[in-house]
C-alpha cells in the first residue's frame, strides 16, 4: 500500500536540486526541449542499480566496507570533475543549428544514467529511506521496495521533465546570446565541479 506520506516526502526528496537536477536543466538551457527528456530519462535509469542494489541489501556493504564506498565515490568524483572540465574547455557560442532534431541523444542517457550510478550515497539513501515506509507486516519485502522505488523513479522522471522543459523555454534567449551562452556554461562547468568536489570530500551516512 502507497501511503500519501511516502508520495509527498518522495515529492520533497525528488524537487530538491541536485545533480540530476543541474544536468538536466544545463541539458534544457544549452540544447534544448527534446535533449533534457533524454537527459531526465537517463538520471531516471542510473536510479535502477542503486534501488536494486539496496532492495536486495547490497547497499549494506557501502556501510560496512570503506574501500568499497570511497572507490565507487572517488570515480563519481572524477566523473564529474571530467563533465566541468570538458564543458569548461569546449564552452563556445551555441547555434540553432546544433539543436536539430537529428542530433543523436544517446549521449545524454549515457551522461545522466552515469551520474547517478557513480553516487555510493544514492543506494545508502534507498536503503535508509525506503524501508520506513514498508509495512512490517508485509510478506513480500522485496516486492514492497521495488514498488515504491518504482513509484519514486517515477516521480523522479516527471520532475526532472517539468525541469528540462521549463528551462529549455530560455534556451532561444541563451542562443541569441553569445556572450549569455558562454557564461552559462561556464556557470554550469563551476556547478559540476564543485558537486565533484563536494562527493569527493563526503563521508559515509
Amino acid at each position: 500500500m502507497i501511503s500519501l506520506e511516502f508520495l509527498l516526502t518522495s515529492l520533497v526528496v525528488v524537487l530538491i536540486p541536485g545533480t540530476g537536477v543541474l544536468y538536466t536543466v544545463a541539458t534544457g538551457l544549452l540544447a534544448g526541449k527534446r535533449a533534457s527528456f533524454f537527459a531526465a530519462l537517463g538520471c531516471t535509469l542510473g536510479i535502477i542499480p542503486a534501488l536494486a542494489a539496496s532492495a536486495l541489501g547490497l547497499a549494506a556493504i557501502f556501510h560496512t566496507s570503506a574501500v568499497a564506498f570511497q572507490l565507487v565515490k572517488y570515480i563519481g568524483a572524477a566523473y564529474l570533475l571530467y563533465l566541468a572540465w570538458q564543458m569548461w574547455r569546449t564552452s563556445s557560442p551555441l547555434s540553432i543549428t546544433s539543436q536539430q532534431p537529428n542530433r543523436s541523444y544517446t549521449g545524454f542517457i549515457a551522461k545522466g544514467f552515469l551520474i547517478n550510478i557513480l553516487n555510493p550515497k544514492l543506494s545508502v539513501f534507498f536503503l535508509a529511506f525506503l524501508p520506513q515506509f514498508i509495512p512490517h507486516t508485509s510478506e513480500n519485502v522485496l516486492g514492497s521496495m521495488l514498488m515504491h522505488g518504482s513509484i519514486f523513479m517515477l516521480m523522479t522522471f516527471a520532475v526532472f521533465i517539468v525541469y528540462g522543459f521549463l528551462s529549455s523555454t530560455f534556451s532561444v534567449f541563451i542562443v541569441k546570446s553569445e556572450r549569455a551562452s558562454i557564461y552559462m556554461q561556464k556557470f554550469f562547468s563551476v556547478s559540476f565541479a564543485s558537486l565533484g568536489l563536494k562527493l569527493a570530500l563526503s563521508e559515509r551516512v
